[in-house]
């Protein structure tokens, strides 16, 4: 299979959604403060955020690696098993930061704020999609796998504060 990083730097209107509303930016890898996992796995910043977050690859391996989301302000979670989950979730809820009950009746509201800003939101994320080769599960689907990756496998992907040693705090309560 062809590289989905390949491909969003291959598509600029995929890449355009994904960077804007979606708040993905491949060309913003780099974490303005030194981290590591507790467990010691190996981290690999690899896109960023508009306000200095930074997702980083957990592990050895491709593409298929846990995803890490950490923000500028010292919060962290794990969002995603791999690049095409991460990039279904943001396709389909660019607000997943927001979204701290993972309710569908949440993102709703929150997907009403942004279709007010930009009312073909949900035409240009489907010729994202369409550009990626990616079909999109429904809005619950997604925010449920959000909660699982989260909330249950993401507690052995601990990130550390390298110079004071203290853990970032989790985005997400249980």
């Amino acid at each position: 299979m062809e590289s989905l990083i390949a491909a969003i730097r291959e598509q600029a209107e995929a890449a355009r959604f994904l960077a804007w509303p979606g708040d993905f930016d491949l060309d913003r890898g780099d974490h303005v403060e030194e981290v590591h996992l507790a467990s010691g796995a190996a981290l690999e910043g690899f896109a960023g955020d508009g306000a200095g977050g930074t997702y980083f690859f957990c592990g050895e391996g491709g593409e298929e690696r846990p995803i890490l989301y950490a923000d500028s302000e010292g919060g962290a979670a794990l969002i995603a098993i791999g690049v095409q989950e991460l990039v279904r979730l943001v396709l389909v809820v660019p607000w997943w930061r927001d979204c701290q009950a993972f309710t569908d009746e949440e993102s709703h509201e929150l997907e009403a704020e942004y279709l007010e800003d930009m009312p073909d939101l949900v035409a240009r994320r489907n010729r994202a999609a369409t550009a990626l080769g990616l079909d999109l599960p429904d809005r619950a689907e997604v925010l449920a796998r959000l909660r699982e990756v989260a909330t249950r496998l993401g507690k052995d992907f601990v990130l550390v504060f390298t110079p004071e040693g203290h853990s970032y705090e989790p985005l997400f309560a249980d």
